[in-house]
C-alpha cells in the first residue's frame, strides 16, 4: 500500500508518499480501508522530530481516518476489551463504515486498529469526513470529564477556529453550555459564532482579559480549554473564576511558562494538562466507548458536525502541512488516498 513517510526531520518537504507492507490485523483488530485521514498538529510535530510515534505503531503520521471496514483479525484474548460502552455494541463487520482512532499510521491506504477505538459512521454525503471527528472528540470529551465542566458553567475555548476548537464549541453548545472563544479576524469569528459560541473574542483585534471579562460581568470563566500552552499560562490563570479549571491540550505558545501561585490559589484554581497519543490502549478504549455513548449521538442527529476546510490527495501530504502552519485553516483538513 501507499503510505506518507517522514524521510528525515524537517520541514512540509521531507514528506513523500512510498510504498509499505499491507498491515495485518491482530487480535481484536480490523483492517479499514481508509477514505480520509485528519491532519493534527501533532502531525506536524511528529515530522519535525518532536513527537514520536509511540511503540507499536508505525512510523508514518495520522492520528484519525474514517473508512471501511476490509477485514477482521482473530478474536481478543478474555479481557482485552473494556466492559460497557463501545464493547457492548457490536463489533464492527466487513462492509461498515467507521471513523477511527489510531496511535499512529493514518497518513495510508490502510490501517490496523482495535475495534474498541473505532465509531459507526452513518451513510451518506461526504460521509468521509468523520474522519475528521475521533482525534477531536476523545480528546475534547476526556477533558471536558477531567475539568468537571458541570451544567451551568462557562467555558472558553481559545483557537475556537481549529480542528479541535470547531469541535469543542459544538459540543458544548449542544450540551447547553455557555461558551466562549477566541479566533484571529472578523471573518473567522462570525464562523465560530454560527459554531455556536455565544461570545467570540478577536484576539487580533482585542485584548482576550479584558473581553473575556466583561462577557463575565468581571466573574471570569469556569473552565479554559487551552491549545496555547506555555505562552499563555499566566493570562490564563487571570481569566479563571473561583475554583476555576484551567486545561492545557497545546503548546502553540512554548513548552514553558511562568505561572503565578497566588493568582491561582486565590481563584482557587487548578492546571491541568493531558495528551491522547500516549495512553495506555485501555484509557483510550474506555474514552472511546463514553464518547460513543454520550457524545456520537450528537453527530448521527447532526448537532455536531465535522468542519472541513479542505480535501486533499494523500500525494499532497506537504502542501496539506504548509496549509496547517499557515494559520489560515478553519476546521479539518483531511488527505484522501
Amino acid at each position: 500500500m501507499r503510505a506518507v513517510l517522514v524521510t528525515s526531520p524537517g520541514g512540509p518537504q521531507v514528506l513523500r508518499v512510498e510504498d509499505v507492507p499491507d498491515p495485518v490485523p491482530g487480535p481484536g483488530e480490523l483492517l479499514v480501508d481508509v477514505a480520509a485521514a485528519g491532519v493534527n498538529r501533532a502531525d506536524l510535530l511528529q515530522r519535525q522530530g518532536h513527537y514520536p510515534a509511540p511503540p507499536g505503531a508505525p512510523a508514518w503520521p495520522g492520528l484519525e481516518v474514517a473508512g471501511v471496514v476490509s477485514g477482521v483479525g482473530p478474536p481478543a484474548t478474555d479481557g482485552a476489551r473494556p466492559v460497557g460502552g463501545a464493547a457492548a455494541s457490536p463489533p464492527p463487520r466487513v462492509g461498515d463504515r467507521v471513523a477511527v482512532l489510531l496511535a499512529g499510521g493514518g497518513y495510508a491506504e490502510r490501517v490496523t486498529v482495535d475495534a474498541a477505538l473505532t465509531l459507526p459512521v452513518a451513510p451518506g454525503e461526504a460521509w468521509e469526513d468523520a474522519a475528521g471527528l475521533p482525534e477531536a472528540f476523545a480528546t475534547v470529551w476526556s477533558n471536558l470529564r477531567a475539568a468537571g465542566l458541570a451544567p451551568g458553567e462557562t467555558l472558553l475555548v481559545h483557537g475556537g477556529s481549529g480542528g479541535v476548537g470547531s469541535v469543542a464549541v459544538q459540543l458544548a453548545h449542544a450540551l447547553g453550555h455557555r461558551v466562549l472563544a477566541t479566533a484571529g479576524g472578523a471573518a473567522r469569528c462570525a464562523r465560530v459564532r454560527d459554531l455556536g459560541a455565544d461570545v467570540v473574542v478577536d484576539h487580533r483585534a482585542q485584548d482576550v482579559g479584558e473581553a473575556v471579562r466583561d462577557a463575565t460581568d468581571g466573574r471570569g470563566v469556569d473552565v479554559v480549554l487551552d491549545v496555547l500552552g506555555g505562552g499563555a499560562l499566566a493570562a490564563n490563570v487571570r481569566l479563571l473564576a473561583e475554583g476555576g479549571r484551567l486545561v492545557v491540550i497545546g503548546l502553540q505558545q512554548g513548552r514553558r511558562g511562568e505561572l503565578d501561585l497566588p493568582a491561582l490559589m486565590a481563584r482557587r484554581g487548578s492546571v491541568i494538562a493531558t495528551t491522547l497519543r500516549d495512553r495506555p490502549a485501555a484509557q483510550k478504549a474506555r474514552i472511546m466507548a463514553d464518547v460513543l455513548e454520550h457524545v456520537w449521538p450528537l453527530v448521527l442527529d447532526g448537532r455536531v458536525r465535522p468542519v472541513v476546510h479542505a480535501r486533499l490527495p494523500l500525494a499532497d501530504a506537504s502542501r496539506a502541512h504548509e496549509l496547517m502552519e499557515s494559520g489560515e485553516v478553519f476546521g479539518k483538513l483531511l488527505l484522501v488516498p
